[in-house]
């Protein structure tokens, strides 16, 4: 089979589609023959060498895909081959075929493409997960997502509002906050013109939970916007992995900072997250309320352009590769 590796660590140009065999499903497993597979920041950190998989796991890059089940493993009995899937990935998307736990994968929404829910277990996953079931936001609250242009963002815009929730994003052109307020952004900032945190305070506003993406660089501002028992979440290092904190300022409101990946989380964490996602935001998706925003898809053999685009965030919403 095809498929996507970077033996060595640096730009797009270490992007290299080979031959592979064709893996085999072991016991719990499904095999997918993979119809499109999501860019993710990760992808392009691995590829620099700076976020190797976890020992055991494939070379070959994408942390989600969506396809067709092919052949299951033993003790699989309710995914049948030629169910259309999409499944949350250790590693291995970017190919043709691909083995994933059975807990991991779940049926398209319907109303999906086949092709457009390859960028949909990842995204929808990570806001689940850590907006949701670590950041507990509830009705009424104030979630405030940076990169709100990208696929986490335009996911998390759209899963918020359908809470009951108040949503202000941070962007970084004017087309990714018109695109926002279209999703149903409260409130855009554009951080390349202005400084998030004084306009929050000079508007009067708070965030109850935040997304962030950034990391270092912005923790102190992040602090200081927190509500009374806020909640910061912290899923991205994009700006730096050190900084200072002012637990003085944490204390006094009561506030928490919480990290977290979802790559490395065992087998049985990743299928409790699938599982509470698919029962909570699979029929928001298949109602129309929510739906994957997909910027573009690439062929495989164009690997390098996707990846390109993605480190150039010129992207709205997910990048795609279409073996």
């Amino acid at each position: 089979m095809r498929a996507v590796i970077a033996p060595n660590p640096g730009g797009v140009d270490a992007l290299e589609v080979v031959d592979l065999p064709q893996p085999e499903p072991g016991p719990g497993e499904v095999l997918i023959r993979v119809a499109a597979a999501g860019l993710n920041r990760s992808d392009l950190l691995q590829r620099q060498g700076f976020y190797p998989p976890p020992p055991g796991i494939t070379d070959v890059l994408g942390l989600e895909c969506s396809g067709d089940i092919v052949a299951v493993g033993e003790g699989v009995t309710d995914l049948p081959p030629g169910t259309h899937v999409c499944a949350l990935l250790t590693g291995g998307g970017y190919a043709e075929y691909v083995t994933v736990p059975a807990g991991q994968v779940a049926t398209v929404p319907l109303g999906i493409s086949l092709v457009d829910a390859g960028g949909l277990m990842e995204v929808a996953a990570t806001v689940w997960s850590n907006v949701f079931m670590m950041g507990k936001l509830q009705h009424g609250e104030t979630l405030l997502v940076h990169g709100g242009g990208s696929g986490i963002g335009t996911m998390a815009i759209q899963l918020a509002k359908a809470f009951g929730a108040r949503v202000i994003v941070t962007v970084g052109s004017p087309e990714k906050g018109d695109f926002c307020r279209e999703l149903g952004a409260d409130v855009v900032i554009d951080y390349k013109q202005q400084d998030f945190a004084a306009e929050m305070k000079s508007a009067g506003m708070t965030a109850d939970v935040i997304l962030d993406i950034i990391g270092a660089k912005y923790l102190d501002a992040n602090v200081s916007v927190l509500s009374t028992a806020g909640r910061l979440v912290v899923i991205g290092l994009q700006g730096g992995v050190k900084a200072e904190l002012n637990l003085g300022a944490l204390m006094s409101k009561r506030a928490a900072v919480m990290a977290t990946t979802l790559r490395a989380r065992p087998t049985s964490e990743k299928a409790a997250i699938v599982s509470a996602m698919v029962a909570q935001v699979w029929p928001l998706i298949s109602d129309g309320t929510v739906r994957p925003i997909i910027h573009a898809t690439y062929a495989l053999d164009d690997v390098r352009q996707a990846h390109q685009v993605l480190e150039e965030s010129s992207h709205i919403g997910k990048v795609l590769l279409t073996p």
